[in-house]
């Protein structure tokens, strides 16, 4: 039986904490940040967890996580 694969795209954007959670960062951050607010900017940093809809499509796409 072969290996399953990982997506390595999903890899890159998803990390799985040890309780289980998906943790995912935030998206609008990564360019064109002089015309977006400070608090728009300020608000989109650190991790949030992906919502329950798309967990199951997720763990999918990382069979070894």
């Amino acid at each position: 039986m072969p290996k399953m694969k990982t997506k390595t795209g999903a890899k890159k954007r998803f990390k799985i904490s040890p309780s289980g959670r998906i943790k995912r960062s935030h998206a609008y951050k990564r360019h064109i940040l002089t015309k977006k607010d400070t608090k728009t900017k300020r608000q989109l940093r650190g991790v949030t967890a992906v919502h329950d809809a798309d967990k199951a499509v997720v763990r999918l796409m990382l069979p070894y996580a």
